[in-house]
């Protein structure tokens, strides 16, 4: 089986800390023995002009590669292209948030873009041979015509090897912390919906409570450092006014950092009896009261003993099995169009061009 990946967020040289996420699933599938080519789009650096000839550029490559299906990695635009001009083989889209609920939060200019997004994200949706979503929330808040069949809630695994507890004052001391602070991690990419503002009051009115802390934003940081930062702190907030699955709670929990964070995505089942993580109201002093919950007790938690159903292979390898059940699905159909073919999942697009 050959894959074609495409996608618009991808680790790059000028951005390592993008996609990393998509980058993980990648590698993890072609662990398990999935054949999979990846298209990054680098709409960062080429701007929108990168969609200017998608569709026949898609199409070329899909002949000249011989694909089985093409999975476009993330929603909006690129995806509403990809599926438009994969006609001759299936096709997966994964919805990972604000690509299906918009950016509310940004200014108006962006928060329009969003907009066009999210209804494309909805063409791709319903374009798709499947779907996949990150949680059940984004899953609800998909189209009510699209089929219930097609659809699948998989959420982005993590890598276990490389996040796992750490000794906390040697990563203090490696970044320079204070050892005598209460250290809040709080994690973004700049996007407003993050609310920083927030995060900072909940800091704010916790210090007022008397605890010394400090918030350190965690922002484009090379990867392999992130299990440093997530390590050396007491405790991760999240005051995300919507998520997907955020994958910083899941390698927090695989850390056995606390987690305090507002009902958000699939945080509520990430944390779900996990003792010392908190799920909070979006008010500065709930936050701060979870918070100084956590620096009363000054304990790890037991996150990591329940974090293997979010492991790399566990999620690559439900993925693969979508891909054999649309890839069943689709041979039988041109099965029973064409009774007296014997077909293999690559000869489908050539089975087509004979009928036509």
């Amino acid at each position: 089986m050959r894959i074609l990946a495409v996608t618009n967020i991808y680790p790059s040289p000028a951005n390592p800390a993008l996609g990393t996420y998509v980058e993980q699933q990648v590698r993890s599938l072609r662990e398990i023995g999935v054949a999979v080519d990846v298209w990054f789009l680098d709409r960062a650096v080429e701007g929108r002009g990168v969609y200017w000839h998608l569709r026949s550029r898609l199409r070329e490559r899909i002949r000249a590669g011989r694909y089985d299906l093409m999975h476009a990695m993330y929603g909006g635009l690129m995806s509403d292209l990809a599926t438009m001009a994969a006609q001759t083989i299936p096709t997966v889209v994964t919805i990972h948030g604000s690509d299906l609920l918009g950016s509310e939060l940004s200014r108006p200019d962006k928060r329009f873009s969003a907009y066009i997004g999210v209804l494309a994200s909805r063409r791709a949706a319903r374009r798709a041979d499947g779907v996949i979503v990150v949680s059940t929330g984004l899953r609800d808040a998909l189209p009510l015509d699209i089929a219930p069949s097609k659809i699948r809630v998989i959420p982005c695994g993590i890598d276990l090897d490389l996040f796992k507890p750490l000794d906390l004052l040697k990563c203090r001391q490696e970044l320079g912390w204070d050892p005598d602070t209460f250290h809040i991690l709080f994690s973004t990419t700049g996007d407003p919906i993050k609310r920083p503002e927030l995060a900072a009051r909940a800091v704010a009115a916790l210090r007022d409570l008397g605890i010394r802390a400090e918030i350190h934003e965690m922002r484009g940081i090379p990867y392999d450092r992130v299990p440093i930062w997530i390590n050396a702190s007491d405790a991760l907030i999240l005051t995300s006014q919507h998520e997907g699955s955020p994958t910083i709670v899941k390698e927090c929990l695989a850390c056995n950092v606390p987690v305090v964070s507002v009902d958000v995505g699939d945080v509520r089942d990430q944390v779900a009896g996990i003792a010392g993580c908190i799920i909070a109201a979006p008010d500065p002093v709930d936050l701060a009261l979870g918070l100084r919950e956590v620096c009363s007790t000054g304990r790890r938690t037991k996150g990591r003993d329940q974090i293997g159903r979010w492991a790399l292979r566990a999620a690559a390898e439900r993925v693969n099995e979508f891909y054999r059940e649309i890839l069943d699905a689709k041979v039988g159909s041109l099965r029973r169009e064409n009774p007296l073919t014997s077909l293999t999942p690559r000869r489908y697009e050539t089975i087509r061009d004979e009928d036509r």
